[in-house]
């Protein structure tokens, strides 16, 4: 069959997306069959705009989304000299803000300003590494209480403490531009890596004495003990109201920080290896290293709140706050033999 030139169809010309979406076509004479514009069809254009920032967000929200709470995760190419346990900080700080993007800060306009459980377990984790610069700086890397702080772990605690949901511009917290939370922790993270160069050049110091680590011990066990108190008064407030919203944001919260000091004290007992040996700890030591390892990979698909006593319905911050209280006691008794 062949066409008259009469009887051609007519030519397609280019069309912008929004355009063929809704299926329109130009007019191409008062006289032509393909002059008629379907207007029933501007719909479709209505349905992807609105289809457009539930694509965003969602879709990128799930892209983003990410709780890595890996057991067998180590910092990499650790020199001869470097303290195990700050390169640890350090291969976290670049996981969580640079591999992972860093969520808690993240304002209105991107997705993850709308996920839940990431932001609060990142934050879990730097409040954790926060702690821990504190106490390498004024315990771990002096000599003696009279010697002077070191400067690059000045500079590392005050870096890493800051507040995790600070933006470019946060009205909440200032009315004025400021550094974000992100570029924070990366400059904490340049002086932690700073102190370590100079620690395995023999410029900085790292004392490897009992008295050190149990310091140490002693701190995060208080620091868990708060963390239980939080979540006493959570479970008093709260506990069996299943439209709890806010026991998943301390769920998660807890789980970084169990998972934080998980990963320190696992590459810490390695820096104190010696101490460890020398009072036969290694047995209380993995024990208490199994007990941070349940409590910091504990991942239920729907965090439940719970009455305690209940039948049917878990209470997953009864479960979290028992192996918090069960580490929590085992740094205590590794600490009281570490002061004899």
């Amino acid at each position: 069959m062949t066409f008259e030139p009469d009887d051609a169809p007519p030519p397609r010309l280019a069309q912008p997306w929004w355009r063929r979406a809704i299926g329109w076509r130009p007019k191409l004479s008062l006289g032509s069959a393909a002059a008629v514009v379907p207007k029933n069809r501007w719909w479709r254009l209505a349905i992807a705009i609105l289809l457009l920032p539930v694509i965003y967000y969602v879709g990128g929200g799930l892209w983003l989304h990410r709780i890595d709470d890996r057991p067998d995760f180590a910092p990499q190419s650790v020199q001869p000299g470097e303290s195990r346990a700050v390169a640890m900080a350090v291969a976290l700080i670049t996981r969580e803000v640079d591999d992972h993007h860093w969520t808690p800060m993240d304002p209105f306009f991107l997705p993850g300003a709308w996920l839940d459980n990431m932001p609060n377990y990142q934050a879990g984790i730097m409040k954790a590494l926060g702690r821990f610069s504190v106490e390498l700086r004024d315990q771990l890397a002096r000599a003696r209480g009279s010697s002077p702080q070191d400067a690059d772990l000045d500079r590392a605690a005050a870096r890493l403490n800051a507040d995790p949901r600070q933006w470019v511009w946060t009205p909440s917290m200032s009315w004025w531009p400021s550094v974000t939370a992100s570029e924070q922790y990366r400059n904490g993270r340049g002086a932690l890596i700073a102190y370590n160069r100079r620690l395995a050049s023999g410029q900085a110091i790292f004392e490897r004495r009992a008295d050190n680590l149990q310091a140490f011990l002693e701190r995060v066990a208080s620091d868990i003990g708060a963390t239980s108190a939080q979540i006493d008064r959570h479970i008093t407030d709260h506990g069996g109201n299943l439209l709890d919203f806010q026991a998943d944001n301390l769920f998660y919260a807890n789980k970084g920080q169990l998972y934080a000091y998980f990963m320190l004290l696992k590459e810490l007992g390695a820096d104190f290896q010696n101490i460890v040996n020398e009072r036969e700890l290694s047995a209380p030591w993995q024990q208490m290293l199994d007990t941070f390892r349940h409590a910091a990979t504990l991942q239920p698909m729907v965090v439940v709140n719970g009455a305690p006593d209940s039948q049917f319905l878990p209470s997953h911050l009864v479960a979290q706050g028992f192996y918090l209280m069960r580490a929590r006691t085992q740094l205590r008794e590794i600490a009281d033999i570490l002061r004899k």
